[in-house]
């Protein structure tokens, strides 16, 4: 061949296998590709942003030295002993931080776990600060990988704009932020829930890959949180239904022509429901023998009595004696009368509408609109109907289950909300779809400005139709508001502002004032008239304030608030 003709078809062969250019389409949906994953990452970063500085700049809650304690013996020494009324896996997470502190702690010491925390955070030469940081790091990182499970999750169901939505009100929830960044078992557990309901839903096409996995964290759940019991039955029956749906015939129809493939079906469901508790109480197994191999386990003494069909549970439940015993210890709690509060009222005992009430003042206005249209939209969008079960049922059995208990303190006891109903709430793009995607854009718009308002105060958070976090002590208690979270902001605005001043402070929490450089005393152990000068009085004390402290109070002058949880007065 002449060299020019090989020329002119060398040529034309590199003109024709050149790769076109991409079309306009094509690089839209490159740019909402890498507009998707921006997002995603920002809602993520401002969400660990604010769980980092809101653990760095708190002192310990009520429950975290004991979890704490608990942790640095289960680490050091492998015993059970402490806090058996929680399964251990929470704790062995938050001591996988601890591993890196190097708590210091007497082999010798014996006391109660209450006073195992004291010890090991402020006895024992450790800084309390760098502690407390790393054993909530765990728990922040795992609140944040839960958030990629709701975005999945939403993804599924609604898209990429729904899992936008989703991920946002997961990520601006001032109770997923306040527990989340916590050393304590509330979000882990719930987030070990969504899992395992996500992993349930996905095998709809593949059981054989994901109920395993899903069984893994149910138990993982149930190892973390006793509470989380109630929602093993139905996690089971889901999964029954996904193995249902995955065996149809293509065409769609049901099996029900033919008795015998369901009859097979059937079985199958049933050994399958089956293996998947074997796992999830091997997990359970599995968090206790990680602590002790050997399981050394000596029941405490004071062990509460059970009886009727608790007892028959506990005793027929095939998991360790220590698990049973902490079993025992929850229904002592359910059995004793505490005290409450609600909206200005302080009463004895328990009431059945604590939880969805303080969830009312606690979650953004925007938020519960999102939550209610989007379960709406689980119900009335055809395509979506099959996952309202998944959904909807584990929480709402749970927070029946938890109004049904006595102990009104706070809502993390319903933290899953949040969390399964941010899943939900993406769902309601799929309602005419341009106008619920601006009004949804909106919603969240509304719930990032109020979250974001709150920083770093997410605790004390409440809506604003019910005043903002400077109101919330009007209306709730405990870990609602004031936890015992701010003595290092106090410790701050003391030295700054009221130097050499006499302090009284009545504290309600776990940590040490003195060990934060609050020297104060208690003004109710002497005569009324031998208090002068600044009288501090942590909000839930107020609330909870007997005749002597109320008398105090209304002869001071209330001079300004720390952290919407502690409130400094003048006493003339």
């Amino acid at each position: 061949m002449p060299t020019f003709m090989a020329s002119r078809v060398d040529d034309h062969v590199l003109v024709n296998s050149a790769v076109a250019p991409p079309s306009l389409f094509e690089r839209l949906r490159r740019h909402k590709r890498a507009a998707f994953v921006v997002a995603v990452v920002l809602l993520l970063v401002q969400m660990a942003v604010a769980m980092v500085s809101t653990a760095v700049e708190q002192t310990p809650t009520i429950d975290e030295p004991v979890y704490v304690g608990a942790a640095t013996v289960y680490i050091q020494q492998h015993d059970l002993r402490y806090n058996p009324e929680h399964p251990p896996l929470g704790k062995l997470i938050i001591g996988s931080g601890l591993l890196f502190a190097h708590p210091h702690l007497d082999p010798a010491f014996q006391g109660d776990q209450t006073e195992l925390g004291r010890r090991v955070l402020y006895e024992s030469g450790n800084d309390p600060w760098r502690l407390m940081l790393w054993a909530r790091l765990p728990v922040i990182v795992l609140t944040l990988l839960f958030g990629l499970v709701v975005l999945a999750f939403a993804r599924e169901l609604a898209g990429r704009v729904g899992a936008l939505v989703a991920l946002a009100l997961y990520a601006f929830s001032p109770d997923v932020i306040a527990y989340g960044s916590l050393a304590t078992l509330d979000v882990p557990a719930s987030g070990f829930l969504l899992t395992s309901v996500w992993l349930v839903w996905r095998a709809r096409r593949r059981p054989l890959r994901y109920l395993p996995l899903a069984a893994v964290a149910l138990g993982a759940a149930v190892a973390t949180k006793m509470s989380m019991l109630p929602a093993v039955p139905v996690l089971l029956l889901l999964a029954v239904l996904s193995l249902w749906h995955a065996g149809r015939p293509a065409t769609g129809a049901a099996p029900w022509s033919d008795p015998r493939a369901k009859a097979r079906l059937l079985g199958l469901g049933a050994a399958t429901a089956a293996g998947m508790a074997v796992v999830a109480i091997a997990v359970v197994w599995a968090a206790y023998l990680a602590v002790d191999p050997r399981l050394r386990w000596t029941a405490p003494a004071d062990l509460p009595a059970v009886h009727g069909l608790r007892a028959l549970l506990i005793d027929h439940l095939p998991v360790p004696q220590p698990y049973r015993d902490g079993m025992r210890i929850q229904f002592g709690y359910e059995n004793a009368t505490w005290q409450g509060f609600l909206f200005g009222r302080l009463y004895q005992g328990s009431l059945w509408y604590y939880l969805p009430a303080a969830l009312l003042v606690k979650t953004p206005l925007g938020m519960t609109a999102l939550w209610t249209a989007g379960s709406a939209a689980l119900l009335a969008v055809r395509r979506l109907r099959p996952a309202a079960p998944y959904l909807l049922i584990p929480p709402a059995l749970l927070l029946a289950s938890a109004m049904t208990g006595s102990r009104d303190l706070g809502v993390r006891y319903a933290v899953f909300m949040p969390v399964f109903l941010a899943v939900a709430a993406g769902c309601v793009v799929l309602v005419r779809r341009c106008r619920a995607v601006i009004v949804s854009a909106a919603l969240v718009l509304f719930v990032a400005v109020s979250s974001l308002l709150t920083y770093p105060y997410y605790l004390p958070y409440s809506n604003e139709a019910f005043g903002g976090p400077e109101k919330t002590y009007l209306r709730l208690h405990d870990s609602n508001v004031d936890w015992g979270q701010d003595l290092g902001r106090l410790a701050d605005r003391l030295a700054g502002h009221y130097p050499h001043e006499k302090v009284w402070f009545v504290y309600k929490g776990a940590g040490v004032p003195a060990a934060y450089g609050i020297d104060a005393a208690d003004p109710r152990t002497v005569p009324a008239d031998r208090v002068h000068g600044l009288l501090v009085v942590s909000d839930t004390s107020i609330d909870k304030a007997d005749a002597p402290l109320r008398a105090l109070l209304a002869t001071s002058r209330r001079v300004e608030e720390v952290g919407h949880s502690i409130t400094i007065f003048r006493r003339p």
